[in-house]
């Protein structure tokens, strides 16, 4: 089986983590035909990232520059959650019960169990996460007809780049600085995810 063309879009591919597989052409087509759906979606994936920024200050209050940068990172994910709650609310929708998303329930099982290889892991798997949404959101900005839309998901795939950059360096930081170590696990991790996007397939989703 032939290795995954490593993603080269812009943003996506600018930062520490270089996606394996590019998203299948046919998505963005579907997102824009679908583009409620993909609000409603967009919304809890701003909710769920403040939330993990949360959690992870909560879990590794001890890790130097994490808290202030979790701290900072949970108030911007939550302003861009009050955005997309504005643009919903403009268009008549309503959030909807969470129904959970299988690329992130897919990734999330890459996590290893001993503590110290496990807060590794999750701060790699926020930084993938963030490069594959600031994939996406620039494919929006890109294929939105509405100026005003456009503007906004360019600015937030720009926000995205940098939260993968920020997920690695603290990777990094959490295992003592050995970043050959971080590289060799991060790619492992993006050969998996490559395999976890297909497997999930097209969703009028971000993910």
């Amino acid at each position: 089986m032939s290795r995954p063309t490593p993603s080269r879009r812009p943003l996506s591919g600018e930062g520490p983590v270089i996606l394996h597989a590019a998203t299948d052409p046919r998505w963005l087509p579907l997102a824009l035909e679908r583009f409620d759906e993909v609000l409603v979606d967009h919304a809890h994936c701003e909710k769920k990232a403040a939330a993990n920024a949360l959690s992870l200050l909560q879990a590794y209050p001890d890790l130097p520059g994490l808290p202030a940068q979790m701290a900072r990172l949970a108030r911007e994910e939550s302003a861009h959650l009050a955005r997309v709650l504005d643009l919903m609310a403009a268009r008549g929708l309503t959030l909807t019960k969470d129904a959970g998303d299988p690329y992130a329930q897919g990734l999330q099982k890459l996590i290893r169990t001993p503590a110290a290889e496990r807060r590794t892991d999750r701060l790699l798997v926020a930084a993938v996460i963030e490069a594959r949404s600031c994939e996406r959101l620039s494919l929006l900005a890109e294929g939105l007809t509405d100026p005003a839309l456009a503007r906004f998901y360019g600015e937030l795939a720009q926000s995205e780049d940098g939260h993968q950059s920020l997920f690695y360096r603290l990777a990094v930081t959490a295992s003592a600085g050995d970043e050959e170590g971080v590289k060799a696990r991060l790619e492992w991790m993006l050969e998996r995810e490559a395999q976890v996007i297909t497997d999930v397939g097209l969703r009028a989703a971000i993910h």
